[in-house]
């Protein structure tokens, strides 16, 4: 049954399902991948592990970051002039108009849509999502909800090919291709395919943006800010998620990841406004460092703090709400684990706006803005209003038979990777990793890395696994790259592009009965071209 939940008894059943193609991953990546497969005729299924599609893009990051339009083709263009067309409808705009929200958007959002494309890069989590869902239905796919791959023995392989996987329900999927679309990796690493976590040294691929980097120059300043629970006091000691001491030199490895977070809609529409309450699990401490930074600068303004970009409608996509230092492990945890992860960033999001809007301390002019706003009762409905995906920033990547890097990426003394399958061109973007005490004793954010580029071709080869590892398995999201490479190419309309670049590469597959690494690329290329696919840059 398409886009419904299975009945109890084929979730019982251990009898395998059998398919052409797998895709494990509700992501918008995932969900690009099975409409393309399905339009080349393929059996395909999409395991969802909730009970959405979409991913990030369907909860929360509406904000798209599309820098460069024209360089977004194929079905991923195809899904954002969808969603220009459901806002040329009058009727949908329920209490603002088109042209006076474009108005409001327009420096934050790349100006949000591109008459002459027709399409549009802002909008509401509900509306994409139900685009989605449509366009899974058109193609045919077959869609499993509340579906997880068992963690332990759950991928059956035989030589270098999965021949089977096993959920946590007990039902097994037979497929000829898979296709990783989490923002984990479970599938990929699971499968017995090399890969990493955490920030390469410098030396590994000659670059010089990697590891471990306290930041001098780029982010804000906190070096005149006591880290000290008690200021003054160190045997009170320090505050909440920094680190003793900086241990490391610039450009050294770690596994530390850069900060995760839940871009969170909210609403100004009193018709539509639900008021933000403090969190059970509330800890002030969480946000000592923040209120110390506002005391050193009282007439700083709330878009200073968060982001508060305009959607459709009244709405926002609110970022900046990131929780320094909880994500580390998360990649690597297990489902409960990351259930209690994903339950703390909430704690902290959520902490974060009713403190801004309700602490005391907090200056009457930021406190006035933030209770204007709050959840809005016609989006997550059945998440209490709140997403239902975490933004992971960067899990597990993919070390595959191409790994792009910052040679690949940076626009200086560019070294341009072959065998193209979709352009990036976002700036190199990591948000903060850590809050540290650095060699003198001040307090310093590490990580960031903020440098614009110019449009790049990602690698087919970054997307396949090594060849001698699994022959039948493609990894659009958690693919084949260094940090540096990662911090710009991870944006979702880049994974979308990637997403149906894999399922034209297994559909070749499956029809020459071939391994994803052994695709004529050249074939490749020219039927990326002939479905708009945009891979080379001009």
């Amino acid at each position: 049954m398409l886009l419904s939940l299975s009945s109890l008894a084929t979730y019982a059943s251990k009898q395998p399902s059998t398919y052409d193609i797998c895709v494990y991953g509700e992501s918008a990546s995932g969900v690009i991948t099975a409409i393309q497969s399905g339009r080349l005729g393929k059996r395909v299924v999409l395991l969802s592990k909730n009970t959405h599609v979409g991913g990030l893009v369907t909860s929360g990051l509406t904000a798209t970051d599309m820098n460069k339009n024209e360089v977004v083709g194929g079905l991923t263009r195809e899904f954002y002039q969808r969603l220009y067309s459901y806002y040329l409808q009058p009727q949908v705009w329920v209490n603002q108009n088109r042209d006076e929200f474009f108005v409001k958007s327009l420096k934050r959002t790349y100006k949000g849509r591109n008459e002459e494309r027709k399409m549009q890069w802002v909008y509401e989590s509900k509306v994409a999502e139900k685009i989605m869902i449509d366009m899974l239905k058109e193609a045919n796919v077959e869609v499993l909800f509340n579906e997880r791959l068992k963690l332990k023995g759950g991928v059956n392989k035989e030589d270098k090919q999965i021949a089977s996987i096993q959920l946590e329900s007990g039902k097994v999927i037979q497929a000829k291709i898979f296709v990783d679309a989490t923002y984990e990796g479970d599938l990929m690493a699971k499968s017995g395919v090399s890969y990493t976590v955490g920030r390469e040294a410098n030396e590994q691929y000659g670059e010089t943006l990697n590891g471990y980097r306290i930041n001098y120059e780029k982010g804000a300043d906190l070096s005149q800010i006591d880290p000290y629970i008690i200021e003054g006091d160190k045997k009170s000691g320090l505050l909440p998620y920094i680190d003793k001491k900086a241990t490391k030199n610039q450009g050294e490895t770690d596994k530390k990841v850069q900060a995760y977070t839940y871009r969170m809609t909210l609403t100004d529409d009193p018709a539509n406004r639900i008021k933000i309450e403090k969190p059970a699990n509330y800890n002030v401490l969480w946000y000592e460092v923040l209120l110390r930074q506002i005391k050193l600068n009282p007439s700083m303004e709330l878009q200073k703090i968060i982001t508060l970009t305009p959607m459709p409608n009244r709405k926002t996509d609110t970022n900046h709400l990131d929780f320094f230092g909880a994500s580390y492990d998360y990649a690597e945890a297990n489902y409960m684990q990351r259930r209690q992860m994903e339950q703390q960033h909430k704690d902290y999001a959520l902490g974060m706006l009713w403190f801004l809007a309700n602490d005391p301390r907090v200056p009457e002019h930021i406190r006035k803005e933030m209770s204007d706003w709050g959840l809005p009762k016609d989006e997550f409905v059945d998440t209490q209003n709140f997403p239902n995906q975490i933004y992971v920033r960067e899990a597990r990547r993919m070390q595959g038979e191409y790994i792009m890097t910052e040679k690949n990426v940076v626009k200086e003394g560019r070294e341009v990777a072959e065998n193209g399958i979709g352009l990036g061109s976002y700036a190199l973007d990591c948000h903060y990793v850590s809050k540290v005490i650095d060699g003198e004793g001040k307090l310093r954010y590490e990580g960031t890395i903020f440098k614009p580029t110019t449009p790049y071709p990602i690698s087919y080869y970054a997307i396949t696994p090594r060849k001698n590892e699994v022959t039948n398995l493609l990894v659009p999201i958690c693919l084949s790259s260094s940090h540096v490479a990662y911090s710009s190419i991870r944006m979702e309309p880049v994974y979308m592009v990637l997403g149906q670049s894999a399922a034209v590469a297994a559909a070749m597959a499956i029809d020459q009965n071939a391994a994803v690494q052994d695709i004529s690329y050249p074939d490749l290329a020219a039927k990326l071209e002939g479905l708009n696919q945009i891979i080379k840059t001009q």
